[in-house]
């Protein structure tokens, strides 16, 4: 880790503020292949396609840089980061068998590539041999933390599954979702970096996860109102394909006329909406200044995530971390 500050940048790439860790994210890479390595070779088939089709690995990121914020580097933060990304990635793949997606990050899921059993039963053999694989380092904090996450994301989607009036879902239900299901990773993800590297910044960082997680899952929900597809250049509008409500369309709901009203309840009580049906959804959102609104829900967590990294040394850990919220904020805009 480079030892010289620097100021944090507006509008960060993420390649930028891997730079100064991405000799260990690539051995994050190696550990994760070798953790799930296994001579049977479906096993190591579907492991293959996963490991290729894996994320940007944002949350070992988060990890090894929160690792750093005293000044130390840990032997055990990369392969408990790889641990981490192991069950984020368990997540993706029973949430995908789950919603019976064929695609994910543009390539095929496990369930449309080999079956759905095949995929609900490689999710608990990556969660199986992270959980192994903690146990081996021998740390029982970070073992705690993602343990405590992992239920907390396994009720998150057991919430959203009993959820039988889609419109009738509120602001306060929403941020409980997605503090389950997507924040509480994230602060796992500091929390442990603190954990192994940190310790008197526990609660800082802890606090800093949990807002950047709630800020990015609101930019994420906001961007599939407002980023257009490269096919058709409109929206891609996929939760309103899959009844899914979040924060723009509550708001727009809460200050509907009785006939756009009705005209979002039709797309809710059609089992395949048509694309101008969608259209006219997001329209709708967006003259209700539901956009507005979310991204201002946003900003407010990003705010207090800035906020949680006040008094941490100047380090260009802790600048990395101060980019990655402009990066959370700005990404697709």
């Amino acid at each position: 880790m480079m030892a010289t500050p620097v100021a944090p940048s507006a509008k960060a790439s993420l390649s930028e503020i891997q730079a100064p860790i991405r000799a260990h994210l690539d051995q994050v890479s190696v550990e994760m292949a070798r953790t799930v390595s296994s001579d049977l070779p479906l096993v190591g088939q579907v492991a293959s396609h996963l490991l290729a089709m894996r994320g940007k690995l944002f949350r070992p990121t988060l990890l090894i840089l929160s690792s750093a914020t005293a000044g130390e580097e840990s032997e055990l933060a990369v392969p408990i980061a790889a641990c981490l990304e192991l069950i984020h990635l368990a997540t993706l793949v029973h949430d995908d068998a789950v919603d019976h997606s064929a695609l994910r990050r543009g390539m095929p899921t496990v369930n449309s590539l080999f079956t759905h059993q095949i995929s609900v039963i490689m999710g608990d053999f990556l969660y199986s041999t992270a959980l192994t694989r903690l146990v081996s380092l021998g740390s029982m904090d970070a073992l705690h933390a993602l343990t405590r996450a992992s239920t907390e994301m396994t009720l998150g989607e057991m919430r959203q599954l009993a959820v039988t009036e889609p419109l009738a879902f509120t602001e306060e239900e929403y941020f409980q979702l997605i503090r389950s299901k997507t924040a509480s990773l994230v602060r796992a993800a500091c929390e442990i970096g603190a954990l192994v590297g940190a310790k008197e910044y526990l609660e800082q960082l802890g606090t800093f996860g949990e807002n950047l997680g709630m800020a990015f899952q609101i930019t994420d929900d906001l961007i599939d109102y407002t980023e257009a597809k490269e096919t058709t250049g409109k929206p891609s509008g996929l939760d309103l394909h899959e009844h899914k409500v979040t924060l723009p369309l509550i708001f727009a709901l809460r200050n509907a006329s009785a006939k756009n009203r009705a005209e979002i309840k039709k797309v809710f009580a059609t089992d395949d909406p048509s694309e101008p049906e969608i259209a006219r959804v997001v329209a709708i959102v967006r003259e209700s200044g539901g956009f507005e609104y979310a991204r201002e829900k946003g900003e407010a967590y990003a705010s207090k995530a800035r906020d949680a990294l006040t008094g941490l040394p100047d380090s260009v850990a802790r600048t990395a971390l101060e980019s990655s919220i402009s990066y959370v904020m700005e990404r697709h805009s």
